[in-house]
C-alpha cells in the first residue's frame, strides 16, 4: 500500500469497508485477545520543550514528582499480582534516572514474570543496551509526526531524524519496537498521516499508539482543535492493514474524547489497551493532556475493563 492510496483511504466518504477488512485482519493474525497493560507513569520531570506536552520543562503549573525505585517495584507487584503481564514504565526524560537504577526497576519486575515496556524518551545506544541486557522486552517512542518541518515546530528540542535514529537503534538491538503518532495535530494533512503509516512500516514496528490531539491548557497549543476520533480510528484501521501483526492500543486519550469511540476502536483493528495503576498521589500531576482521574484501586479495575471487553466480544488477556 502506497502513499497515493493511504490517502485516498482516508479521505473515503464511507470507510465502514475498511473498517471490516481491519477488523478481519486483526482477528486473522492476533486473535480475539485483548492485550491488558499496566502503565506506571514513575516521573513528570522532563527536560524536553515539547509544545503540546502538559509535562514540557516549560510549564511551571504542575508539580513535579519522582517516585522511588521502591514505589516503582511495589506498584509494579501489585499489578502483577491483579493479573497483568506487561508493566509498561512511563516517564518524562528525568536524567535522575541512571540506566544502573532504571536496571535494577527493570530486572526486579522480570522476577515477577512480567514482560517490561519501557516507555522513557530518546536514550543513548549504551543506556539502551544496557537495558536490553536487563530484560526489557519492548519499548516505546512515538515519533508523533513524519513531517520534519512540523516535527521541528513542535520539539524545539529535537529532530525527527535523531528520533528515527533512536527508534532505528531499538530495533537493532531487538527490542519489540513501538512507536506512534497524534492525529489533529495543527499543521497536519491526510500525507502526513500517510507517511506516518509508512514509517512504522519502515521502522519494523511491532507495535504503534495512535491517538488524536489534545489541546493541554498550560501549553503553547492550548487553543488548537483537539483531533477527530474518526480520522484516528481510520489511521488505526490502515495501520492494522500496513502491520497486520502490530500490537495496535487503544490509546486513552481516545476515551478522554468519547469512551464510545475507545471502544470502536475495538472494532477497527485494536488488540490493546493500558491501563493507569500510577499510584494516587501522582497521576492528577502526570497529564500530557487533561483527562478526568478517578482513584486507583488496580484490582477492581483490572476486573471492570476485563467485564468491559468480555462485553465487546473479545477476550481479556
Amino acid at each position: 500500500m502506497d502513499k497515493n492510496e493511504l490517502v485516498r483511504l482516508l479521505a473515503l466518504e464511507d470507510f465502514g469497508p475498511v473498517y471490516e477488512k481491519a477488523d478481519q485482519v486483526r482477528r486473522e493474525n492476533v486473535g480475539d485477545e485483548v492485550q491488558i497493560r499496566a502503565i506506571i507513569e514513575f516521573s513528570n520531570i522532563c527536560g524536553r520543550k515539547c509544545r503540546y506536552c502538559g509535562i514540557n520543562s516549560t510549564n511551571k503549573s504542575i508539580i513535579r514528582y519522582r517516585m522511588s525505585p521502591e514505589e516503582i517495584v511495589e506498584t509494579a507487584r501489585q499489578a502483577v499480582s491483579a493479573g497483568y503481564r506487561t508493566i509498561v514504565l512511563q516517564s518524562g526524560e528525568d536524567p535522575c534516572f541512571h540506566k544502573e537504577t532504571m536496571g535494577q526497576i527493570v530486572k526486579a519486575i522480570k522476577q515477577m514474570g512480567a514482560a517490561v515496556t519501557l516507555s522513557c524518551g530518546e536514550l543513548t545506544s549504551s543506556e539502551l543496551a544496557y537495558l536490553k541486557e536487563c530484560g526489557a522486552d519492548r519499548y516505546l517512542l512515538k515519533h508523533e509526526t513524519a513531517d520534519p518541518i512540523l516535527y521541528r515546530k513542535l520539539h524545539p528540542c529535537g529532530t525527527l531524524e535523531d528520533r528515527i535514529e533512536c527508534l532505528r537503534t531499538i530495533d537493532r538491538l531487538g527490542y519489540e519496537t513501538g512507536s506512534g503518532f497524534m492525529i489533529g495535530l495543527p499543521g497536519q494533512s491526510l500525507k502526513t498521516i500517510a507517511d506516518d503509516l509508512l514509517l512504522l512500516k519502515q521502522l519494523h514496528c511491532k507495535m504503534a499508539g495512535i491517538g488524536p490531539f489534545i489541546p493541554h491548557p498550560d501549553t503553547p497549543l492550548w487553543n488548537e482543535k483537539e483531533g477527530s476520533p474518526e480520522l484516528t480510528k481510520r489511521a488505526v484501521a490502515l495501520a492494522r492493514l500496513v502491520l497486520p501483526k502490530a500490537n495496535l492500543p487503544v490509546t486513552t486519550s481516545l476515551g478522554v474524547i468519547n469512551q464510545k469511540e475507545k471502544e470502536n476502536a475495538f472494532a477497527c483493528g485494536a488488540n490493546v489497551i493500558m491501563k493507569k495503576v500510577t499510584p494516587d498521589p501522582y497521576k492528577e500531576a502526570y497529564q500530557i493532556y487533561p483527562a478526568k482521574l478517578e482513584k486507583t484501586d488496580i484490582q477492581k479495575d483490572r476486573n471492570l475493563l476485563e467485564e468491559q471487553i468480555r462485553g465487546l466480544g473479545r477476550i481479556p488477556l
